[in-house]
């Protein structure tokens, strides 16, 4: 038996079509998850710490060419569950290919990974695109389905970890090894099949004007532009967390992040209770005001007595995250309907991880490495500094989005 059908626009779920789809996404960021986290390391190791910067920007300047260009491919020519097969084997071999370069130091080693890049963010959209399509209710379902994505890079950190893996390539064999499984079993996910098959190409889909076109609502373009500037402080979260951590005397900073990543899982499968009392707008606010605190907590936890906030900060990682990016994932569904349900998901994947990382990737870097340069105590203080810029600016951006994004529940389109 098909997993889904349709009877019109009406989806019909049967019982198995959300244990398929939460393997989907357990692969999915277990594949991320096994190598991103301790690709630094591995890249100190064989002595390319001064690119590690560069090989971390390879993610956001792949979403910014990629994701939108597959979303226009699979609402107009390809089924998306056969794209993501397609793209996560090719990601297999370059992930495959990655251990020998570094133990050659093969000189094209960033051009790799930026490749790989290339084939897995436009993956992020198709997976979303799989599950919304074959879910017929997405504010219950999607949740469910995309904790299991948070497991799936929980577990690959813990196997990484356990194993001893952390300062090896041999994270890049792991992550290969399940981007061939992934590959293998999209295959036998539910067709989700491109909405405009079979129509000529035009120099408007050439362009992917569609999905621009969603921009004409007022709502939406308020949306896209406070998502890219949110992600911008989202940068200076995910690059420099970790150091601060450690300078405030933590020996087991993993193990303080983790905090950050079991209550993402939390309140990713809270979303469906708080969905029906607070809707959207303000589940996006209240994601949105969650960065304010956070980097406020970070921010006041230099001294000994308020160094419990710092477990504050990380544990509000579920709200910020959830209540904005699963949010607005479930949003950009509504709005943009079953003509470009692919660009539209591509569409916010191009604006937050692709612009807002890397624009927030360069000017943390450049706030960090011009604020932060002494050692001990007087660090402290300047690390207060550095985040209390992000956490002004989180503020800002969330003010901005109340005043201005207006947006009736239940209208056709979004509309």
């Amino acid at each position: 038996m098909s997993s889904q059908s349709a009877v019109g626009a009406q989806v019909i779920t049967h019982k198995w079509v959300i244990p398929r789809l939460s393997l989907m996404m357990f692969l999915e960021f277990f594949v991320w998850g096994a190598w991103y986290v301790t690709l630094g390391v591995v890249m100190g190791k064989y002595g390319l710490s001064a690119v590690i910067g560069d090989a971390y920007s390879t993610g956001p300047i792949a979403s910014i060419l990629s994701p939108f260009v597959l979303g226009m491919l699979v609402d107009r020519f390809f089924a998306s569950q056969k794209v993501l097969g397609i793209l996560h084997l090719v990601g297999a071999a370059l992930l495959w290919w990655l251990p020998s370069m570094f133990e050659s130091g093969q000189s094209g080693l960033l051009w790799v990974v930026f490749a790989y890049m290339l084939c897995y963010m436009p993956t992020i959209a198709l997976s979303n695109n799989v599950a919304f399509h074959s879910l017929a209710n997405s504010e219950k379902g999607f949740p469910i389905v995309r904790a299991f994505g948070t497991i799936g890079w929980i577990v690959a950190g813990l196997i990484v970890g356990m194993s001893g893996l952390s300062d090896s390539t041999g994270i890049f064999t792991m992550a290969a090894v399940a981007s061939v499984v992934l590959g293998i079993y999209s295959f036998t996910l539910p067709n989700t099949p491109a909405p405009d098959r079979g129509k000529p190409l035009s120099m408007r889909d050439l362009v992917c004007a569609d999905a621009f076109a969603l921009l004409k609502q007022k709502h939406f373009m308020v949306f896209i532009i406070c998502a890219t500037l949110i992600s911008i402080p989202l940068a200076a979260y995910y690059a420099y967390a970790a150091p601060f951590i450690s300078a405030l005397g933590f020996e087991n900073v993993s193990g303080v992040m983790a905090f950050g990543q079991m209550s993402e899982l939390l309140f990713m499968l809270l979303i469906p209770f708080f969905f029906r009392r607070l809707g959207i707008k303000m589940m996006l606010l209240i994601g949105m005001l969650a960065w304010f605190a956070r980097y406020a907590m970070f921010a006041l936890s230099i001294a000994e007595e308020t160094r419990w906030m710092i477990y504050i900060g990380i544990i509000l990682h579920g709200v910020c995250y959830d209540f904005f990016f699963v949010i607005g994932f479930i949003y950009t569904d509504k709005v943009a309907g079953d003509k470009v349900k692919g660009q539209a998901q591509s569409l916010l994947v191009l604006f937050t991880y692709g612009l807002g990382m890397l624009i927030g990737s360069q000017i943390s870097g450049a706030v960090f490495n011009r604020s932060v340069t002494a050692q001990g105590a007087e660090a402290l203080v300047q690390w207060q500094h550095f985040w209390w810029m992000p956490a002004i600016a989180a503020v800002v951006i969330a003010a901005i989005f109340f005043f201005t994004f207006h947006y009736k529940e239940g209208a056709a389109n979004g509309k």
